[in-house]
Parts: C-alpha cells; sequence; structure tokens
C-alpha cells in the first residue's frame, strides 16, 4: 500500500512539473549566451584537438633528419596566388582572413606571440610579446576583455579597428628536411609573422612593419577548421588554411636563409641582378637535392644519353646547312702535306664557246681544205 502511494505522490510531482514547463514555454529557443559568445569569438580548440594536430614531427627524432636548409620567405598579397590569405577583407558569413585569425588568437591569450627579430628567431617565454605593447606600437585600439587578469590578460578589439587592408604581406620562415627513416624530402613552415604595409611619417614610401611571429603548430589547430577557395573558377571552399600551407600552395621570393653572418641576400647581393640570381639558384638546388642523392639506373642513363644525342643533333642541324652554302666561298684547304686540297664541289659554270665562222660557198675569204686539193 505504501509503494503505491509513493507511486502516486511521484506521478503527480512529474505531472506539475511537465504543466510548469509548458506554460513557460512559449515556442521559443532561448539561445545560451555562452554559446554565443562561443561563436562570435570563432571556432574552439580543445586541449585534446592541440595535442593531435599541434606538432607534425612527433613521430620523427633528430637522428632521422639527414639534412636541413631554413629559408625566410616573403608572400606578397598582392599576387593573384596569394589572395586566399587576403579575402575577405571583413567578416562574411563565418568567413575570415588569415590575420584576424591570428590577431584574435593572440588577443584572447589561446596563442603565443614572439618578437620579431631581425635574424635569429627565439621562440622562448623570454622573447614573447605584451600584447598590449603591440597593439599601441602600431595605433590599434583596444579594450580589456572580460576575464582578463595580470596574467593572463585579454584584450577586445572592434571589428571595424582591425587593420585588415594594411597586412599585405606575411614573412614565413620555411623548413627543408631530407628524412633519412622514409628517405624523402619534406618541407613545412615552421613559423609565420604578419607585416604591415603603411606609409612614412614624412611621406615617404610604404615601409613594412614586421608585427610579431606565431609558431605554426600553435595556429595549425585553427587553420584546420578554417575553409577556403582557391580560384574564382570554383566558389566552394576546397581546402583549409593548413592545406594551404602544407601543400605549399603559396608563392613566395626567399628573401634570408639561415647563415654564420646572419645576412640577407639584399646585403650580401646589393646588385638586384645578382640577388634574383642568388634566388633562383637557391630554390633550384633545394628542388633537385633529392634527385642528386640517388644513383640512375641503366634506364635512366639510356633516356639522358639519348636525350643529349637530340639536342646535340637538332643544334648542329642549322650550322651544317649553312656550312653547305658557304663552301663555295671558302679558300681551298692545306692537307698536312702542305699540298692543297682541291674543293670536292662541282663548278657547273659553263664557258661560253667561239663562235664557228659562217662558210657561204660564194665569199672570197672562204677557206678550203688542202687535203683533197689536187
Amino acid at each position: 500500500m505504501k509503494r503505491i502511494l509513493a507511486i502516486i505522490l511521484a506521478s503527480a510531482s512529474l505531472a506539475a512539473a511537465w504543466a510548469q514547463d509548458a506554460s513557460t514555454n512559449t515556442g521559443v529557443r532561448r539561445r545560451d549566451p555562452a554559446a554565443t559568445q562561443q561563436q562570435q569569438s570563432g571556432p574552439q580548440v580543445s586541449d585534446r584537438m592541440r595535442a593531435s594536430y599541434g606538432s607534425r614531427n612527433e613521430s620523427l627524432s633528430e637522428g632521422d633528419v639527414q639534412w636541413m636548409r631554413v629559408v625566410y620567405r616573403e608572400i606578397d598579397l598582392n599576387k593573384d596566388k596569394n589572395a586566399p590569405l587576403y579575402f575577405p577583407e571583413d567578416l562574411i558569413d563565418g568567413q575570415e582572413n588569415l590575420f584576424r585569425i591570428i590577431l584574435r588568437l593572440v588577443a584572447n591569450g589561446d596563442i603565443k606571440a614572439y618578437e620579431y627579430l631581425d635574424g635569429r628567431e627565439v621562440f622562448t617565454d623570454q622573447s614573447r610579446v605584451k600584447m598590449d605593447e603591440v597593439l599601441n606600437q602600431f595605433y590599434i585600439p583596444f579594450e580589456m576583455a572580460k576575464g582578463s587578469t595580470e596574467k593572463n590578460p585579454k584584450y577586445s578589439i572592434n571589428e571595424f579597428d582591425v587593420p585588415t587592408r594594411e597586412v599585405l604581406a606575411y614573412y614565413i620562415i620555411e623548413r627543408w628536411e631530407f628524412d633519412n627513416r622514409n628517405n624523402r624530402m619534406r618541407t613545412y613552415v615552421d613559423a609565420i609573422c604578419p607585416v604591415l604595409v603603411r606609409a612614412g611619417d614624412f611621406g615617404e614610401d610604404k615601409l613594412r612593419y614586421p608585427m610579431f611571429w606565431i609558431k605554426y603548430d600553435d595556429l595549425r589547430p585553427y587553420l584546420l577548421q578554417q575553409e577556403i577557395f582557391l580560384t574564382d573558377d570554383n566558389n566552394l571552399p576546397t581546402c583549409t588554411y593548413d592545406d594551404y600551407f602544407t601543400l605549399n600552395l603559396y608563392d613566395g621570393d626567399i628573401y634570408k636563409t639561415r647563415n654564420l653572418r646572419n645576412l640577407s641576400l639584399k646585403q650580401m647581393f646589393p646588385d638586384p641582378d645578382e640577388m634574383a640570381q642568388a634566388q633562383d639558384s637557391i630554390q633550384r638546388r633545394l628542388e633537385t637535392f633529392e634527385d642528386r642523392l640517388w644513383v640512375p639506373d641503366r634506364e635512366e642513363v639510356i633516356a639522358k644519353r639519348q636525350a643529349k644525342e637530340k639536342e646535340q643533333a637538332a643544334a648542329d642541324e642549322p650550322a651544317t646547312v649553312d656550312n653547305d652554302a658557304d663552301n663555295s666561298d671558302k679558300p681551298a684547304r692545306t692537307t698536312r702535306s702542305g699540298s692543297k686540297r682541291t674543293s670536292t664541289k662541282k663548278n657547273n659554270t659553263k664557258k661560253p664557246k667561239a663562235d664557228k665562222p659562217k662558210n657561204n660557198g660564194n665569199s672570197g675569204n672562204s677557206t678550203r681544205s688542202v687535203r683533197r686539193r689536187r
């Protein structure tokens, strides 16, 4: 009897709760403020995702790397191939360009920014930049965001105050490594630096102001969630920002390589033509390094030999025709014995024949044969 009474009371309380919920429900679903704030602040990355997608070299050790070359490139956003990093300039339908993503993550304290040094960059806590100093340096208005503390400061930047139209270039540190374990060349971006392009204080030409360095492994989990489209022919996003950098779809000029003297190519080669030749030489050596490690097989040697002979024959063919055409104008050559070698070319020039005298029979000046004279 007591059990039945308990069941009845539980059913009554449950029915009352349902009735109260139905009376307060107006048919409109309320949006969670936390969810709204999360949506406005961009994609979120958990610690598990950061650990899974952060580093690309966990399976390799230092002993697996047999050869390495570090180059610095400048990605000019005015080039059509680099346009996916610049557009859209404003936030449209959840799509934001690369600089908006970087500035938002640094302002929220999600990733670390390091000081730009003209040379050997150091990615340690001692070289981290203070974001408020960087924003003041480049005249970007900001406010302290909610939840900001002294140890973990956060900054709120208005969408219209983000200088996306002035970030017209990026500096990247590109690493080329030959993997001894898999016997292949690997190329990946190590760090990225946004560059502001502004006119000088005295009206001179536009100057470049590198802002800070970002480790690409820290930025990669967020770039994996942002899809972009590459060409105007296809308006569907076909890859992510990470695919864009991993597949080396950008077009960047080499402005420096890691060297002992810590000099840029412009310092080493002041002449523009010599600098362009040096850039081409470095790029060619990077692309052909892997090919020089292997001994070609018999088929490859034969194919290269035939191709070389074909090129040589094609190069000698016009010269042979010219030699035959000019053979008549050349003097006779002298043999080893000293005698002159006559030209083997026949002279088809006909000599004019002498006119024969006419014999009409009545002329007194005609000459008769004396053999039959009696």
